[in-house]
């Protein structure tokens, strides 16, 4: 989408790959606490890359982010899946997107579910 003078550009983040649920991220830190800290360094990076290919840094707030989760199926809890959502935001800021993750930036979070069974993926989804 193209920024109209004036008004305030809405952004769309693609993540095609699938996002540790909240399950998998105990069950790492059973296991040891660096297992975890070692994931979410490369889950973080990783999605702050793709930020920074797809997003312009974000100068106006509070913002509104809306998450669109499309797991293959419904196997997993929407709760239990949409914990991907720490991984996103701190992917966020370290690409310099967002100026921080706190409150003070944010008006709205939304979880939007969809099954699609041939392209599980994340849409995050900026205004």
């Amino acid at each position: 989408m193209e920024q109209l003078t004036g008004e305030i550009k809405m952004q769309k983040l693609v993540i095609n790959f699938k996002l540790p649920t909240m399950n998998e991220i105990i069950a790492m830190a059973k296991v040891h606490p660096l297992k975890y800290a070692q994931c979410k360094k490369k889950y973080t990076s990783v999605i702050a890359l793709l930020a920074r290919q797809q997003l312009k840094p974000i100068t106006e707030y509070p913002i509104k982010i809306e998450f669109h989760w499309y797991p293959k199926n419904l196997r997993t809890d929407c709760d239990n899946l949409s914990s991907g959502k720490k991984y996103i935001l701190d992917g966020l800021v370290k690409a310099g997107i967002l100026k921080n993750d706190n409150y003070k930036y944010f008006s709205e979070f939304r979880d939007i579910f969809k099954v699609d069974s041939k392209n599980a993926r994340v849409e995050v989804m900026i205004d």
